[in-house]
């Protein structure tokens, strides 16, 4: 496959995005692989490719003969599970999940068939009810439910851990890590460190087992085949977590669209396949408290998981400006202030700092 049948580069607010897209050995190689898993399963690549590009991922839609078009997705080496974890995924829930046609685990690359319509574009062009929202949370929560002995083994994939005994860690991690935060910040986040240690107690004594956490399940995120029925793809920001995590991302997502009075339904709806096993109402609701704050260490970490030389790394103010540019204005993330915020010495560290002092706001919804 040639790449000079490139129509599209799309670079969104990434137009200084370093990716092994622009080395030409690399590109080559990735389009040769895919047309030779396009004509192993007896298909022909037809048309131009439309290619997308981020600090974390490489995109490329590639239209086929005769049926829908395959996408290709280059993963940096953090999130390199990606591949593996789709095709386990799809072994052990394959109603929730896309099963990817080739995947090179070695090199990050995966192939994957057309999922059809994103739930972001349904939402734009119907009139969708909450309810639809409470589905999506049931059936997720459901799957994560039924990965509960798979942790382990999605561990053994690649996929990073973040237990929940283990968050204090990450926490220290990513604090000791980030050159954006400014003194004053940096004590806040300090100052709350024994407290968080003790939210992390509370929630696993709660006895709700870690699982699958996708870490940023929105709307463009998933697949809505059919009225009432969802496929969860994208897990390049996935971990082992506690379950709860999840929620956030998601109803705040819903919230956005349709006001905060929706929240408790949302809620219940997510919460009600952990019901059994002797826990109370108020227990979950106080476990999904811990969790929504505590949800915003696999958020920041997740910025880390970028190519070697992404944008933001060593160049100063105005690109660390330009890299927080997408999701600066996410739901419940803080700016950052301080001498340090303008000299972000690697990739994500605008974001990564924002999802940290998220932790000094609590959730928006009664514990228990």
């Amino acid at each position: 496959m040639r790449d000079d049948e490139t129509t599209l580069v799309d670079r969104g607010r990434y137009p200084d995005a370093v990716t092994p897209w622009e080395e030409e050995p690399w590109r080559a190689a990735a389009l040769d692989w895919v047309a030779d898993t396009v004509a192993g399963q007896g298909l022909r690549v037809d048309g131009a490719l439309e290619v997308r590009l981020r600090p974390w991922s490489v995109l490329v839609r590639v239209p086929v003969a005769g049926r829908s078009a395959v996408w290709f997705k280059a993963n940096p080496p953090a999130s390199a599970f990606e591949g593996p974890l789709t095709a386990a995924l799809a072994r052990w829930v394959p109603e929730h999940v896309l099963r990817p046609l080739a995947v090179d685990a070695a090199r990050g690359w995966a192939l994957f068939p057309d999922g059809g319509d994103l739930f972001r574009a349904v939402l734009g062009r119907e009139q969708v009810q909450p309810r639809e929202w409470e589905t999506l949370l049931r059936q997720y929560a459901s799957m994560q439910y039924e990965l509960v002995p798979r942790a382990g083994e999605i561990e053994r994939l690649g996929v990073p851990a973040a237990r929940t005994l283990g968050l204090p860690a990450v926490f220290d991690e990513l604090l000791a890590g980030n050159t954006v935060l400014g003194p004053d910040e940096r004590a806040r986040l300090d100052g709350l460190r024994p407290r968080l240690a003790d939210w992390c107690a509370e929630l696993a004594s709660l006895g709700i087992p870690d699982t699958l956490d996708h870490a940023d399940l929105h709307d463009g995120q998933l697949f809505r085949p059919a009225a009432g029925r969802f496929t969860f793809f994208d897990w390049g920001d996935a971990a082992v977590s506690h379950p709860f995590c999840s929620l956030r991302v998601t109803a705040e997502r819903a919230c956005e669209r349709y006001g905060p009075q929706v929240l408790p339904r949302l809620l219940d709806a997510y919460l009600e396949p952990w019901t059994g096993n002797g826990r109370t109402a108020a227990e979950l609701r106080r476990a999904a408290a811990l969790a929504w704050r505590l949800s915003v260490l696999s958020r920041a970490a997740a910025w880390g998981r970028m190519f070697p030389g992404a944008s933001g790394a060593g160049t100063g103010a105005a690109q660390t400006a330009g890299l927080g540019a997408a999701r600066a204005t996410e739901p419940g993330l803080a700016p950052t202030t301080g001498p340090g915020a303008a000299q972000a010495a690697e990739p994500g560290a605008a974001q990564t700092a924002r999802w940290l002092l998220a932790l000094l706001t609590g959730p928006p919804f009664r514990a228990g």
